[in-house]
């Protein structure tokens, strides 16, 4: 596949439709924030399209317009694509590992108010907080990969973190940024968990998405039971299941270039 240039891609919005929740809003976000990639089987009239942001793709439209060794750019990602992706995916990859997943929408008021501890303050996240983020440590470092980075995120607006004495001991942000929805993420520190900080930024972050006139979202493992209570207590409920795959190295058997029937 190649990647699409900045000013190809408003031609090609349409192969994701706008106002979903979940993950379905990372095409937008991509759009909107610039921080990923496009990539198509070819840049006139495509057949195949993916977009790709912080190790998440959705891939659309026709695997028969692929060869294996053209998807060798979406290796180590999770692929959320239609069940006829599964061929080729198979084949361009030493391993593909379904996952499964639940989209939640906030519906309801949280069902408890989070407690902050003392000497710790809910707050929203400037740019000054970036060395905070980064300070996360490695572990964390998804928390802004959307963002391009702890000084993207922290330099969004889009994001809330619990702090004492200037350390992040939570933080919640928008991971993906929708016309409609908002699909968001949290991260807590080892050390701090239970102590119901992520409900604090998570509820602060919610009341923000909404003052924007747009819905929370909230996406997780099915097997990701601390996710799925978090996003209850905070008034989200179930709207759907899907699966994305994670994907391994490109596999050498690829390389031929042979077309795999959908």
């Amino acid at each position: 596949m190649i990647e699409l240039l900045p000013y190809q891609l408003p031609a090609h919005a349409r192969w994701f439709p706008a106002g979903a929740p979940g993950p379905a809003a990372l095409a937008e976000h991509v759009l909107t924030t610039g921080i990923g990639r496009f990539w198509a089987d070819q840049a006139v009239q495509p057949r195949a399209i993916a977009v790709d942001c912080a190790a998440h793709v959705l891939l659309r439209g026709d695997p028969g317009a692929l060869v294996p060794a053209e998807l060798a750019p979406l290796g180590s990602r999770y692929i959320e694509a239609p069940a006829r992706f599964l061929p080729v995916l198979g084949a361009s990859f030493d391993r593909i590992m379904p996952w499964e997943r639940m989209v939640y929408v906030q519906q309801e008021e949280p069902t408890s108010v989070a407690r902050t501890p003392k000497g710790v303050a809910v707050r929203r996240i400037t740019a000054a907080d970036a060395g905070a983020l980064a300070a996360l440590g490695p572990g964390a470092a998804w928390i802004h990969a959307s963002w391009g980075g702890p000084a993207g995120l922290a330099a969004s607006g889009h994001a809330w973190g619990a702090f004492r004495q200037g350390e992040a001991l939570a933080v919640a942000c928008t991971y993906f940024l929708g016309s409609a929805y908002e699909d968001l993420a949290v991260v807590t520190a080892p050390d701090h968990r239970r102590r119901q900080l992520a409900l604090g930024c998570v509820t602060a972050l919610c009341a923000d998405v909404t003052a924007r006139g747009h819905t929370p979202s909230w996406s997780c493992s099915r097997h990701n039971r601390a996710s799925r209570l978090l996003a209850w207590n905070a008034g989200f409920r179930l709207v759907r299941e899907y699966v994305h795959h994670a994907t391994g190295a490109p596999a050498v058997r690829g390389i031929s270039g042979t077309r795999i029937p959908a």
